[in-house]
């Protein structure tokens, strides 16, 4: 074990330094290292990190390890970690899959594949076919522009999934994506459902469009515009969500489920007011995360809106709230 590090739980290990960390992809390099990245103050956190224990009797040739995601920023900055719990997978001391959010199913069935070099899950696991089959009529309808892909539209994993990606932007047009890396049995299940062997595959309404070579022509053609749906203009987009409620709020996470510490303590100070409010997740948008801080001239979030018009971030409500200026303000008065 590193130095430093201390064993919690069943051979889970918690990790506080990124000299720690790197000493730790050093030591269990020959194995799958799953490593949780979580905050104290995020119950979901707590959940993971039972699931965590659970699985590490389970699979005992697997390491587990706990990382405080703000107590170590230069290791959270460095893998990109936005919110919490984030579970990054590594073999030969590099990174290999990652998942974001507070999903136990997925984490098993993540740690299942990985620890059995790639392969899925024992059978007893899988879904039965006509259960794949309903799945993957859901996953083709989430959105009315679906894109399976290699990666996601800000990491492709390969080119053609990345030459997609770029036309798709250039057209302006409005699109989900599924990382096909993700879930081996979504990966080999699509090409059954929609007799298309490779990815990327598009989907509009359900419908297969193709692959990149017909994307292509589709683009020649100008048939492209017509068929995807195009995305609002930005700044159209952006007004629209800051006045979608008399009181917005631009936050990591939701109501529900805060994702860093600032949101988590303006949410506190936003519910001792009583007053009605929404908040929109910016760690689903990134379009909207790197957008907002133009439009409204601020860099940093949380962000609170009040008909349309920017109060601030938490300090500045922390003011009005200890001037008692933010109950008028909410409602509108001032």
């Amino acid at each position: 074990m590193a130095a430093g590090a201390v064993e919690v739980a069943a051979a889970v290990v918690e990790v506080g330094s990124a000299g720690q960390f790197e000493e730790l992809l050093r030591l269990r390099a020959k194995s799958l290292l799953v490593v949780h990245f979580w905050a104290p103050w995020a119950p979901q956190c707590g959940q993971m990190n039972d699931v965590m224990a659970e699985l590490a009797r389970e699979h005992p040739q697997v390491s587990f390890v706990k990382l405080e995601a703000e107590a170590v920023p230069e290791v959270s900055e460095k893998y990109e970690i936005s919110s919490v719990p984030t579970f990054l997978f590594f073999k030969n001391s590099q990174k290999m899959d990652r998942l974001d959010g507070a999903h136990a199913p997925e984490l098993t069935k993540k740690v299942q594949r990985h620890a059995s070099s790639g392969s899925f899950p024992p059978s007893g696991n899988e879904h039965p076919k006509e259960d794949l089959s309903l799945r993957l009529k859901k996953l083709t309808h989430a959105a009315r522009c679906m894109l399976f892909m290699k990666g996601t539209p800000q990491e492709p994993r390969c080119g053609f999934s990345k030459q997609v990606v770029e036309i798709l932007n250039k057209h302006n047009v409005q699109f989900s994506s599924f990382d096909v890396l993700s879930d081996e049995e979504v990966r080999q299940g699509l090409k059954t459902y929609s007799n298309w062997p490779t990815y990327p595959q598009l989907y509009v309404s359900g419908e297969l469009i193709g692959g990149l070579d017909i994307i292509k022509e589709l683009e020649a053609s100008k048939e492209l515009d017509t068929i995807c749906p195009k995305a609002p203009k930005l700044e159209e987009r952006l007004k629209v969500l800051t006045n979608k409620a008399s009181v917005m709020l631009f936050m990591k996470g939701n109501k529900q489920e805060a994702k860093c510490g600032f949101s988590r303590q303006i949410l506190e100070i936003l519910n001792s007011t009583g007053v009605e409010y929404e908040t929109f997740d910016i760690l689903e948008d990134e379009e909207v995360r790197q957008g907002l801080k133009t439009y409204s001239n601020w860099p940093t979030y949380p962000q609170l809106y009040v008909k349309g018009e920017l109060v601030g971030g938490l300090d500045i409500v922390k003011e009005l709230k200890e001037n008692g200026e933010l109950l008028p303000i909410l409602k509108g008065e001032n």
